[in-house]
């Protein structure tokens, strides 16, 4: 068995187990769900309804090691499985927080306050994990079939502010239309206070997983949120541009084009999440420096105009420095494929580019992504045969021997801090296509005119 089959049998035996002390499991949540689309999901929760605390450890220790995950919320799981085992309970907000609440176990709650208490609809589900029965007091299998996002009690829902971002991602992930009344709720609902880990996660759901990662911000600022955590998204509503190359709208409807394009070329690239923020990111530059020029609009710079605004954004969310440094990097380089190829540039000029970027072909994918991010784009315009020729050109170039530290000390230089510059002009060279042999020469030439001059 894989370890999915390993984690259901498991889960089946613990059901097994606690219908003999007169309870039921169910699965809960996203596995439900996922369960009614098809979908693997490889999360196993479950809830145990109808035994003490007290008894469901005895079960659980009967079974295996027992790892208690949050023994406060009645959370626990069995080392070398995946599957979390909770009891139901209850929340009570006592502050504005996501993680402020008040929270107490109780087994004999019953199947609909358990389910209550969830966010959405198709997420208040329970199946029996022994005979397959779904309970659903709340419209979700029906909600899901129909593709629509609302939320289950208007009572609790707005205690968690989390809720927001997760419906947009939903919508995004399930194709869901969100039900007005859930709009409503969420516009009135301020996300000051998640945790930047909390919304960086949302949005990676949402940007990984979506097939159009446009609806998730399509969705917030529909429920007008996305002012406190994505303003830099929000500034690009209105700024126009050229209607010859972009007939779709201002610079927020060609974002949200080029999300939807990036999200096709995620499993090719070396850095999915980066790549598809960079799609987020690349035209931030032009709400600060697009202008009327004779008449046309224009956005001179705004790849690297737009840089301090991406760093600003992405250090709001995270600290993950690796990742801002290759979303500023394809960001800055961006515009370069597309120009070079219409230009039909020298292989030195493309091999400098390559060679600018963290992955080659990342910044073609990306660049492909940009072009058909529009309305206006043709298959022809795109010369996508040219740069990955040159990509080629730049990969087997890279294979070639070349001139090192050691190559510099046995031709007689003793090593000093004036070696990382020889190393840099030896390295201009390769990139020009010089053989090492004729390379290192050039260099060691380069070395004694600046040792003259110094």
């Amino acid at each position: 068995m894989n370890d999915l089959q390993n984690n259901r049998a498991m889960a089946e035996n613990i059901a097994r187990e606690v219908k003999k002390h007169g309870g039921t499991a169910y699965y809960v949540g996203g596995y439900v769900r996922d369960h009614l689309l098809n979908l693997e999901n490889k999360d196993i929760d479950i809830e145990v309804h109808g035994v003490a605390a007290e008894t469901l450890k005895e079960i659980l220790d009967s079974l295996g090691e027992r790892v208690s995950i949050g023994e406060s919320f009645g959370i626990y799981a069995l080392k070398g499985y995946n599957v979390d085992i909770a009891l139901p309970r209850k929340e009570k907000a006592v502050g504005k927080g996501h993680r402020d609440f008040e929270t107490f176990t109780d087994p004999m709650i019953g199947t609909f306050d358990a389910a209550k208490r969830r966010d959405f609809t198709f997420n208040a589900m329970m199946m029996d994990v022994l005979t397959g029965e779904i309970v659903d007091h709340f419209g979700g299998r029906e909600d899901l079939k129909h593709r629509i996002l609302r939320h289950v009690s208007t009572e609790t829902f707005s205690e968690d502010a989390l809720r927001v971002l997760r419906g947009a991602q939903f919508a995004a992930r399930f194709h869901c239309s969100v039900v007005p009344e859930t709009v409503a709720l969420c516009k009135n609902m301020p996300l000051s206070h998640l945790s930047h880990e909390r919304v960086w996660e949302e949005l990676r759901k949402a940007l990984i997983k979506a097939v159009r990662p446009s609806v998730f911000f399509w969705t917030l600022r529909e429920m007008n949120q996305l002012s406190f955590w994505f303003p830099e998204v929000k500034n690009l509503i209105g700024v126009k541009q050229n209607p010859a190359y972009h007939a779709e709208g201002d610079v927020f409807c060609h974002t949200m084009m080029v999300l939807d394009e990036a999200a096709k070329y995620r499993d090719e690239v070396s850095d999915p999440f980066s790549f598809m923020l960079t799609a987020l990111c690349h035209d931030f530059g032009k709400a600060v420096c697009t202008e009327v020029i004779k008449g046309k609009i224009c956005s001179y710079n705004h790849e690297t105009k737009g840089l301090p605004l991406i760093e600003t954004f992405l250090k709001r969310l995270t600290n993950e420095t690796k990742r801002i440094d290759y979303v500023l990097n394809l960001t800055e380089f961006h515009m370069r494929p597309n120009a070079l190829a219409s230009f039909g540039s020298s292989e030195k000029a493309t091999n400098k580019m390559f060679d600018s970027v963290f992955c080659a072909k990342d910044l073609i994918y990306f660049a492909k992504s940009d072009h058909f991010g529009r309305i206006t784009s043709s298959e022809n315009e795109f010369q996508e045969d040219f740069l990955w020729k040159r990509m080629l050109v730049y990969e087997e170039l890279m294979k070639e021997p070349y001139v090192m530290g050691r190559d510099l000390t046995e031709a007689g230089l003793k090593p000093s801090p004036f070696f990382s510059e020889l190393l840099e002009y030896a390295h201009k060279l390769r990139l020009a296509g010089v053989k090492k042999e004729e390379a290192l020469k050039q260099t060691l030439a380069y070395a004694r005119k600046k040792y003259r001059k110094m």
